[in-house]
């Protein structure tokens, strides 16, 4: 059973998670209409997916720790090069 603190973080996580995510909308709707020259968006982008994969390994880490019935808060976040290559 997750402890409230532990629930308190997992929302925090996937708060940044739903932001990130609406941002990136945002930016690809930009580089829709940006054309060549949107590469400081296409910059934002690329860092915001890469630290979007980076939450979501997080997250997955903290649920798989707390249903082995150890401390979710053990989580770290890993290198975007670690997490990048991952399937969901």
């Amino acid at each position: 059973m997750q402890q409230p603190h532990d629930a308190s973080a997992e929302q925090a996580i996937l708060g940044r998670i739903s932001k990130m995510v609406a941002d990136e909308k945002v930016l690809r709707d930009l580089l829709a209409d940006a054309g060549p020259e949107g590469s400081d968006e296409r910059a934002r982008l690329t860092a915001l997916e890469h630290e979007l994969d980076q939450c979501w390994d997080l997250l997955r880490q903290r649920r798989a720790l707390s249903e082995a019935g150890e401390d979710p808060g053990a989580a770290r976040v890993r290198p975007s090069s670690t997490v990048e290559g991952y399937r969901s």
